[in-house]
């Protein structure tokens, strides 16, 4: 949550010295463009940054605008939005060549503000659902959203537009065991904004007590049950690495019914074709064991947990990206 808190805090702090920052948000991109949507970049009053809105000379150009607008106090309550097409062709280039486009929303924070930030980190600490919305003139917290798309962004007409955004985590990365492997793809997956929890039936395990980077750890009776803790969607992520082979075993059986974004196993190739072949003899789908990615993670030739745990990261960015 670190990576979801730190552009608000930054802002909460200039505002409460300064009074005045620069919020720039990606409301939408297309092609090749570096920045996505949700991106979010702060622009303080002594030129102090946080994050990014997809780097290169693009970001370079929309940081010295914003300051631009702090030197003039500009925009006080309205938002401009910027339309960057990254050909250098285009009438609107940016200074990229990646042939992509994207839509930045620029709008200038003051104290009048305050509390909207204010509430916006609150709920994102508390884990209580939530979205901001800005339009041309308005920046607020909405409560209680129903609405399931992380990011929405439409004009009304042609100077009027609305860009909603969820707060919190956009995936949920689901680990089956608790070890050192685990304790590993934790700590980088958590800088990569994933929800993260561990299921174990190992109550003493010592890799669980030093894992200070998952949100939830479970110590569960049975991977019998462990359908019941994760639900299907397109933003579940799950890394199997139990104790063994029957408790892997276990846990595909339980799950291999439900719908992921990913489901992966950690294993040698002869121990998961012997599994997967086994399964398959005793009737689980050969559709769904066939989308199993398993040898887990890039092809890197990864020995440690460390090692490990970047092959797998890189294969569920890869899989997230897609």
């Amino acid at each position: 949550m670190q990576k979801e808190l730190e552009p608000w805090q930054f802002i909460a702090s200039h505002l409460e010295n300064d009074g005045i920052v620069v919020l720039l948000v990606v409301a939408e991109s297309h092609g090749s463009s570096p920045g996505r949507a949700g991106y979010k970049m702060a622009v303080a009053t002594d030129g102090e940054l946080c994050g990014s809105i997809g780097g290169g000379v693009m970001e370079v150009g929309l940081v010295e605008a914003a300051k631009l607008l702090i030197e003039n106090k500009e925009l006080r309550t309205n938002a401009e939005v910027v339309e960057q097409v990254h050909q250098k062709s285009s009438p609107n280039a940016s200074g990229m060549i990646c042939s992509g486009r994207q839509t930045v929303i620029v709008k200038l924070l003051s104290r009048y503000d305050l509390s909207t930030i204010e509430a916006i980190i609150d709920r994102l600490q508390r884990h209580k659902p939530a979205a901001f919305e800005m339009t041309e003139s308005k920046f607020q917290l909405i409560e209680n959203t129903q609405d399931n798309s992380p990011h929405y962004f439409s004009w009304a007409n042609e100077t009027e537009f609305v860009y909603h955004e969820r707060l919190g985590y956009e995936h949920q990365l689901f680990i089956i065991g608790g070890g050192h492997c685990s304790l590993a793809l934790s700590e980088m997956m958590s800088r990569l904004g994933f929800h993260i929890s561990i299921f174990d039936d190992r109550p003493e395990l010592n890799t669980l007590e030093k894992n200070r980077f998952a949100n939830n750890i479970n110590v569960i009776d049975s991977y019998e049950n462990i359908a019941d803790h994760i639900p299907s969607g397109d933003d579940i992520y799950v890394v199997v690495m139990t104790i063994g082979y029957r408790s892997d075993e276990a846990v595909i059986r339980n799950l291999i019914d439900k719908q992921f974004k990913y489901l992966g196993v950690l294993g040698s190739r002869a121990k998961m074709a012997t599994l997967l072949n086994q399964l398959r003899d005793e009737g689980l789908d050969p559709d769904r064991l066939a989308a199993i990615h398993t040898p887990i993670g890039l092809p890197i030739n990864s020995r440690t947990p460390e090692e490990i745990a970047v092959s797998i990261a890189a294969e569920l960015i890869s899989v997230k990206n897609r």
